[in-house]
């Protein structure tokens, strides 16, 4: 045996791609002493997305404390290339399901708002090009609370703002722009995603992913009402149509 490459994704929530690689160079070199170990670090969009990327890239990494999925301070990272206009970031790093002790996961309650932070952050920073991880969230908000970060505001019909979580979706009747910060519609945003689910139906956000993090039929169901009803807002004022969209 000459050589062997190792290049694993992380096991969400235990180790990282390249602890995995290191553990299996431990064992590779044990039995065959005089092979050649590459370790590559690599990822899906969830977890570890950021090191893969900016390793290979020459890039920094950026941490700041920001809100997490339940709206409480966490500290988070996310990563500048080596371009300097470039910023990877990871749902999972702000509005991640580890961040929350597993009998505190409700989606109806649980926000993107950090990640929008570290959008903000990034813009601040003279990043203008953004690659966004969706995997390993805790969150079903259709990325509202990331919204609401950058200045975004989800009126009721009595011109009311709502507050963040997935029960607000129900609710919107106005979306108000007028605060959002002006770089946002400047910047172009890539997402990194590894499926096709539309938005809404059977195999959409609420009824294939809500239950990991930590939904209930019943909840399944009102954040389907939800994702129905803030598309056709979408649809009415912005006029897309984002209902079907494959990785929506």
């Amino acid at each position: 045996m000459k050589k062997i490459v190792i290049a694993s994704d992380s096991f969400k929530g235990s180790v990282t791609s390249m602890e995995v690689a290191d553990a299996a160079e431990t064992a590779i070199k044990r039995i065959f002493p005089g092979c050649e170990v590459v370790k590559t670090a690599v990822a899906d969009g969830g977890e570890g997305t950021i090191e893969a990327l900016v390793g290979s890239l020459n890039g920094t990494i950026i941490n700041c404390t920001i809100k997490g999925p339940l709206m409480e301070p966490v500290t988070a990272h996310y990563g500048i290339l080596g371009d300097n206009t470039t910023a990877v970031i990871e749902m999972a790093s702000a509005s991640g399901l580890t961040l929350i002790p597993e009998e505190q996961r409700n989606p109806l309650l649980t926000s993107t708002f950090g990640t929008g932070e570290l959008i903000k952050d990034a813009l601040e920073r003279g990043c203008r090009k953004f690659l966004i991880g969706i995997g390993g969230s805790a969150t079903n908000d259709a990325g509202t609370g990331m919204l609401q970060a950058l200045g975004f505001k989800f009126l009721n019909k009595e011109n009311r703002e709502l507050k963040n979580g997935g029960q607000i979706l129900k609710n919107i009747s106005a979306i108000d722009r007028s605060e959002v910060i002006p770089e946002v519609f400047n910047s172009n945003f890539t997402i990194a995603c590894d499926v096709e689910n539309p938005l809404t139906g059977p195999n959409g956000a609420a009824h294939v992913y809500a239950k990991q993090k930590g939904a209930d039929d019943e909840m399944i169901a009102v954040l389907e009402e939800g994702m129905k009803h803030f598309a056709q807002v979408i649809a009415e004022r912005e006029g897309k149509d984002i209902e079907k969209v494959p990785g929506a």
